[in-house]
Formats: structure tokens, sequence, C-alpha cells
């Protein structure tokens, strides 16, 4: 059977090459999608699922029930795009200015139509059921997973998986991580007020833009002094906005900065530390500071048994020696959301091809993948879905038939 349906994905594959292409000649911001929840679930309507549209406000939801009883398996891709100029030289250019696809949502997307066409013709055959989510709004805290499963898109599911396409690994490559996979994301914005004055006069004010170049300094202690080196952290500043003029000492500086661990003591001892270090820093200088903390993310943290289950189904589809253990990264992810409600796990996918301009990193202008991920992160979900839905003692006929295959 699954060979069977990995057959039907690749005749599909002409037809996911179009509706990624026209995903990404129209991106839609976070919160502003508006035309592509509208064309998924069509696409999902038309293939007789059950479908939920505005699921937490801009989600859609399909629900396959198959022919026999089993597990519900959810699969998730998000749609939202990024607010970056596409500078690609390709036909399937955004249209939208200022907008691209510039993370590979739009493959995500795609590929999941296309395991939902698969399975809505053998659906008779499936073991459990399985439920298609459709988010948006990934890119932007608070995200839409979190508002999306408070509207019961994982009511009744058993577990969960996702798929990144990742640029940064060739095509034919899988991507699995134990544990940890992706960070926690925090955000702060310090507002730093003083005395502003003449720049002859320095000693009739109290200079923001100075207290604000030491306390970015002084925050650097934190990660390099503060916490134990054996837990992974990243705190950077991103902007210093502070005066119009050479001649000028301003009224104020802005700090803004991006928060990342694993750790959730390690999260909680930053954002002290953050809090603590402006007070003290501002105050020594005479100056006022004022800290807005930004929760983001969890991080994302994969089930055992659901990681061992996908690598292991991966191994068997693209051989062992292609089916990598990748370290965790510092971007950070909502799919986190999901797997702090049910078990599951989240995978990646090589998507990189300098032969056909995919070199460049996520978020780039320049960003593309190879579409023949989405037939990877295809059949990692339809093996996912036949392996795990079942009941135990099928799923171990599956995986044993998989392994002698």
């Amino acid at each position: 059977m699954l060979n069977d349906l990995f057959t039907k994905l690749e005749k599909l594959y002409p037809e996911l090459v179009r509706i990624r292409r026209d995903l990404h000649m129209y991106p839609e911001l976070s919160y502003q999608e508006v035309a592509t929840p509208q064309k998924v679930a069509q696409y999902l309507q038309a293939l007789g699922l059950e479908v939920r549209t505005e699921v937490g406000g801009r989600g859609v939801v399909g629900l396959l029930r198959g022919g026999k009883p089993g597990k519900t398996i959810a699969l998730r891709a998000d749609f939202d795009a990024l607010p970056i100029q596409d500078e690609k030289k390709v036909e399937y250019k955004s249209r939208i200015s200022g907008v691209m696809h510039a993370c590979g949502h739009d493959i995500h997307t795609a590929a999941l139509l296309g395991v939902a066409h698969v399975l809505s013709e053998r659906k008779e055959e499936i073991a459990g059921n399985v439920v298609f989510i459709h988010q948006f709004a990934e890119e932007k805290p608070p995200g839409g997973a979190i508002a999306m499963i408070e509207d019961g898109c994982l009511d009744g599911v058993d577990e969960i998986y996702g798929a990144h396409v990742w640029s940064s690994e060739p095509f034919g490559t899988i991507g699995v991580t134990d544990g940890y996979a992706m960070a926690s994301g925090d955000g702060f914005d310090i507002e730093i007020s003083g005395r502003g004055g003449h720049g002859a006069q320095p000693h009739l004010t109290i200079d923001p833009l100075v207290v604000g170049c030491q306390l970015v300094v002084n925050l650097q202690q934190i990660v390099s002094r503060r916490v134990n080196p054996i837990d992974a952290a990243v705190l950077s500043v991103g902007s210093i906005h502070s005066g119009f003029a050479a001649n000028v000492i301003p009224d104020s500086c802005s700090i803004n900065g991006t928060v990342r661990m694993f750790n959730p003591e390690v999260r909680q001892f930053i954002e002290q530390q953050v809090r603590q270090i402006t007070q003290a820093t501002c105050e020594a200088a005479g100056a006022v500071g004022t800290v807005h903390y930004r929760s983001g993310y969890n991080a994302v943290w994969n089930h055992p048994e659901q990681t061992k289950s996908i690598r292991h189904l991966a191994q068997q589809l693209i051989g062992e020696e292609n089916v990598k253990q990748l370290t965790p990264s510092m971007a950070g992810e909502d799919f986190s959301n999901y797997l702090d409600k049910v078990p599951g796990t989240f995978f990646f996918v090589g998507g990189g091809n300098p032969a056909i301009g995919a070199e460049y990193p996520h978020h780039h202008p320049m960003f593309d993948a190879d579409e023949r991920a989405m037939l990877l992160i295809g059949k990692v979900f339809l093996s996912a879905v036949v392996a795990r839905g079942a009941t135990d003692n099928v799923r171990v006929t599956i995986e044993s038939s998989a392994t002698q295959a």
C-alpha cells in the first residue's frame, strides 16, 4: 500500500509544483492571510474531506476519517510569508512587493495538500484518522498554533508530525533531532530616558546614548559570564536608536534584542538578569531604564518514541546514510505548542541545491528550495500515517516489512 501511495504522490508532483509556485507568487504576511487559506480550504473540500475554516483566526483544518480503526494522526504545515523583497530571477518570483516566501512555507503547504490528495483516494484502507493542520502566522509571535489549539485543532489527536524544508542541508537528506530541536525565543525592548542638551556641554546632560552603549556591553555578560556554559543560550541586540544630529545629545535611547535558549530555568534567569542589569546600569548614570520583555515560542522538544519512528521510516525511505542527526537550532518554531499538548516530532528535509540557486539561507531575499523536497516531506508523512496510525501490532508488521524491503 505504501509504495502505491508513493507512486501516486510522484504522479501528483507537477500539480504540487503548480500549487507551490502560485503560493510563492502571491504570498501573504502573518495575520494577513486571506487568499491563501481560501485556496487551501477549497482544495481540501474538493477532496471530500471534512473542512473547518477560520480555525483560531485564519487556520484551516481538514479531517480524513479512515475506513479502519486506529489512531488519529495530525500533520501540520504553515502558510504565512515574510516582509522581504524577493530578489530571485525566476518566473515564480513574488508579485507582491516587499513580501515573499523566504522560509519554505509554500513548500510545506503544497506537500501537505499532496498528502491529503493521495490519502483521500485510499481512505477506506487507512487505519485511524488524519488531521491536516494548515496554520497561519508561524513567523510572528504569539503565532497561529496556540490559537488553533485553543479552537480545537488537536481535539482527539494522538500524535502530531511536522516538517521544515532546510536550505542548509542538501536535497535528498532528512534531518532528525532527539529531544530539543529548536530554541525558545523571547524578545526585549528597552527605553532609556536621560536629559538631552548641547553636544558641547555633556556635563549638563544625562546622555542616554552612552548609557545605551554601556548597557549593550553589560548585557553580553549574561550569557558569557552568568549562564552555565553547558546550557546553550544566545542574547543578541539587533538595534539601538538614539538622536538625530551630530551636535545634539538626545533625551532617549531605545534598544531591541532577542534571546534564545532551551532550558526553561535559564529562560527565567536571563529575563531576570536583563531587568536587573538594565536598572543598575541606568541608575549608575542617573538615567531611567524601562524593560518590555516579550515571551515568545517555547523550545521545540521532540518526543522519543515518535522521533525514533520517524528516523526509522526515513532510513527505509532514503537509506541510513542520508538520514542525519542534526544539532539543535537556535531558530524558533511555534510547533512547540503542539508538542506541549500531544506527542510527536518535528523533522527537517534538505532543500539545498546550488545547481538551481537554492543555496541561500532562510529569510534571505534570494531564498529558494529544491521543489522535490515536497516529495520527501510527503513520503515521510505518508509513512507516519500508515505506520503510526495503525494499532501497535500492525505497526510492528509495517515497520518490519519496510526494514526487509
